[in-house]
């Protein structure tokens, strides 16, 4: 019989922007996915936390270390993940 594994946690700083981090009232938090994790993961965990004011579109941009990302990017433990309101330029 095989000692059932223990599922890896990892911890990703989630840094908002704009109006995200207005509609929250902070810039930071701290979210646990289980690895393997990608971006995709992270933002479908903080969306499907219902009792936060924040309205997340599918795929937000984003970046990880001041790189834009894809939403199958890999998360590695320790991440800095920043969520960017949309943009626009003139």
């Amino acid at each position: 019989m095989r000692a059932a594994q223990a599922a890896v946690s990892l911890e990703v700083r989630v840094r908002f922007f704009g109006r995200y981090a207005e509609a929250l009232g902070c810039e930071l938090e701290v979210v646990s996915v289980s690895a393997p994790a990608t971006v995709a993961d992270v933002i479908a965990t903080l969306r499907a936390d219902r009792t936060r004011n924040l309205q997340l579109p599918q795929a937000p941009l984003v970046a990880i270390d001041l790189q834009h990302v894809h939403a199958n990017h890999p998360i590695a433990d320790g991440d800095e993940l920043a969520i960017l309101p949309p943009m626009a330029g003139g």
